[in-house]
């Protein structure tokens, strides 16, 4: 098992930045591929970005690229997700997923945080 707890939302005006950290316990960190994904309400679960086991490789949503980074410290079992620009369409529930092969289906990842919500104000 392995339990991800991430941290960062909030309120946040359009142009500003924030950045989330997802947590992670259990079993070897460095085994796994890690995601974030986003839930807007009405709307169904997107991918965001993921990054490899090392942090080498990374691949982010069309919606998102060359405003979001993703990155990870394998030394302290943590995945980050620093948003830039952020526009009203990037308010969601931001949720951290660990999994075995890199994809960006949900569907492929075995172990998901709780979320934390980001609103960005117009």
């Amino acid at each position: 098992q392995v339990q991800l707890v991430e941290s960062g939302g909030g309120l946040v005006q359009a142009g500003g930045s924030l950045r989330l950290s997802c947590a992670a316990s259990g079993r070897t960190f460095s085994n796994y591929v890690m995601g974030w994904f986003r839930q807007a309400p009405g709307k169904e679960r997107e991918f965001v970005a993921r990054t490899s086991r090392s942090g080498g490789s990374t691949f982010y949503a069309d919606s998102v690229k060359g405003r979001f980074t993703i990155s990870r410290d394998n030394a302290k079992n943590t995945v980050y997700l620093q948003m830039n620009t952020l526009k009203p369409e990037d308010t969601a529930v931001y949720y951290c997923a660990a999994g075995s092969t890199g994809s960006s289906s949900q569907y492929a990842y075995d172990y998901w945080g709780q979320g934390t919500q980001v609103t960005v104000s117009s």
